[in-house]
């Protein structure tokens, strides 16, 4: 692989991923901080009563009080109401992202489990409900200004402060849980976020040439699942202090088994376990992190389940393909294939099997193709697609488009058996029909 436009990756870039996929972390977080926060007010709210106990303004310091006291019905009612409160929204929540995944696919599940606006929502909502219970802890019975120990009211400001902060972030998780019910938001989040795994990943030609005999194999011992991503910042430099090469034998999206090899050794011995350990990880479905042809896979499944005749919604398909051509002319002239990543004095040290240019394209066309017989619309933009790429892919890598572009012409032909049909439905258009 060329050294131009490389960039090493990044060690914490594995954890960062699992904690986005994750839907307690961010709660958790925000609670111990609301917690922090609470003992921070509470130490001020102490300190201004000592500052008007020592300057003996006893008058102002009642006023205070009175004032805390007034607050203390609004913060019951808001402790009390908190939790009954994020039941009823993310109970409508759940039953609008199961009517997303039964539309188009249950992997667009993923988007609302990774939204950053529903962690902070739920998190915000949390927060307010025990930072108000901390408040309510905070008063005191006393209400002489001679003997009072603490007023909370800092306490009671951000409690109000915290509810404004959820009503608005409670209209703005109602609008993005409405794009997640359309079609066109959620091809188009795939597509992006598909755009910023490319961004990130390292690309380069060639095959794993020069690597020496292999001289050893580390095989699986964890539990059986998907090769989500593996810790290719801890690989490297793990073959960096060993002086070998690693090879990476399954692909991202593989399915493995305990005992299968995932590491294959050149060039010396088997780096110790320690230093592999936390470097793949195995999860129960695939992730966009590492995974360039998941965002293909899931456009096509959206796709195929738009063409199923219990559905039968070609627009949806043809806004699909939409999405898979322009991701496609991305990297029509990107190299793809093997990766190699390089440690810091810019020697090989992980080889890394990515999908080809003719794996995406069968990927983005293949199922689809054989579903598009009886849909003219789908025909016509799945043709305008391919002959919009063929102007823009180099001569290596048009013949698994002209492969496609003439299996899906010979598919039309033979199941459209009116002449005028057939040539109503092999008409390249962009639009499909208008």
């Amino acid at each position: 692989m060329s050294d131009r436009g490389y960039r090493r990756p990044r060690p914490l870039s594995p954890l960062r991923e699992h904690l986005r996929d994750t839907f307690w972390f961010a709660p958790t977080l925000g609670l111990v901080s609301v917690f922090v926060l609470w003992l921070a007010a509470s130490e001020i709210d102490e300190e201004i009563v000592a500052f008007f106990q020592r300057e003996e303004a006893y008058d102002e310091l009642g006023t205070l009080i009175s004032f805390a006291q007034d607050t203390k019905t609004i913060v019951t009612q808001i402790s009390s109401a908190m939790m009954t409160f994020i039941g009823v929204v993310f109970s409508i929540s759940l039953v609008a992202v199961q009517m997303a995944s039964g539309q188009l696919t249950p992997r667009v599940v993923r988007i609302f489990v990774r939204s950053r606006i529903s962690k902070l929502t739920l998190t915000v909502f949390l927060a307010t409900f025990l930072f108000s219970l901390l408040v309510l802890a905070s008063y005191e019975g006393e209400t002489d200004p001679r003997r009072v120990v603490s007023v909370p009211l800092l306490q009671s400001l951000l409690t109000l402060v915290l509810v404004g902060l959820s009503l608005l972030l409670f209209i703005i998780y109602v609008s993005s849980t409405l794009r997640l019910m359309q079609v066109g938001p959620v091809v188009d989040r795939i597509a992006r976020d598909s755009f910023r795994v490319l961004g990130r990943m390292p690309r380069g030609p060639g095959g794993p040439e020069g690597l020496g005999p292999e001289t050893g194999r580390v095989v699986h011992e964890g539990r059986a699942g998907v090769l989500r991503d593996v810790n290719t910042a801890r690989l490297v430099r793990a073959a960096r202090r060993q002086d070998v090469v690693l090879r990476l034998i399954p692909r991202i999206g593989d399915f493995v088994v305990p005992g299968t090899p995932v590491l294959a050794v050149h060039g010396g011995a088997v780096p110790p376990r320690h230093r592999l350990r936390y470097t793949v990880s195995v999860g129960v479905e695939r992730t966009l992190h590492q995974d360039l042809a998941f965002g293909l896979r899931q456009l096509s499944d959206i796709a195929l389940r738009a063409l199923s005749t219990s559905v039968n919604d070609p627009t949806t398909a043809v806004q699909c393909l939409d999405r898979i051509v322009q991701f496609l002319a991305a990297v029509v002239r990107l190299p793809l294939g093997t990766v190699h990543h390089r440690d810091r004095s810019g020697r090989v040290r992980l080889v890394q099997e990515g999908p080809t240019w003719d794996d995406l394209v069968d990927l983005a066309f293949e199922e689809i193709r054989w579903c598009v017989a009886g849909s003219p619309q789908v025909s016509r933009r799945l043709l305008a697609g391919l002959d919009d790429l063929l102007l823009l892919t180099p001569e290596e890598r048009k013949p698994s488009l002209v492969r496609h572009r003439a299996l899906l012409v010979q598919a039309v032909e033979r199941n459209v058996p009116v002449a005028a049909d057939r040539e109503f439905a092999l008409l390249p258009d962009r639009q499909g029909i208008g």
